[in-house]
């Protein structure tokens, strides 16, 4: 029982740094088909220029082709890979949506700018141009 449990020991770290690698992947793996499935979509596939819809088309092929032949990659080879398809894909989506005049409930928001609680002067809670010193 004791070879048991200081085994079971042993391998929980090895477990836990197995779990944290393969859910770096799976994270990487899911944005990248998401972000191919976003821009193929009827939603947006009109909202991209060609060149925007082209640029992150390559970035995910890459993503995609990497995580085929990196299976025994490190996690933060995984964290590194997602962090440069973020950093092609978000500014193009964030212009798409910008153009678009936002994105209602992409992110929790109405897509306008965010009014701290503050209603507006017409019978709101907000302060008043009165109620200023």
């Amino acid at each position: 029982i004791d070879r048991m449990v200081r085994e079971a020991e042993q391998f929980a770290e090895e477990d836990a740094t197995a779990k944290e690698r393969i859910d770096a992947k799976n994270g990487l793996e899911s944005y990248a088909y998401n972000m191919r499935s976003q821009i193929n979509g009827d939603k947006f596939k009109d909202a991209l220029e060609a060149d925007d819809k082209k640029s992150i088309e390559d970035k995910v092929q890459e993503v995609m082709t990497w995580l085929d032949t990196s299976e025994h990659a490190e996690k933060e080879e995984f964290e590194s890979m997602q962090k440069e398809l973020e950093a092609v894909c978000n500014p193009i989506i964030q212009k798409m949506y910008a153009a678009a005049g936002g994105a209602p409930g992409a992110d929790g928001m109405d897509g306008g700018f965010p009014s701290g609680g503050a209603e507006s002067s017409e019978g709101g809670a907000g302060p008043t141009i009165e109620e200023v010193d």
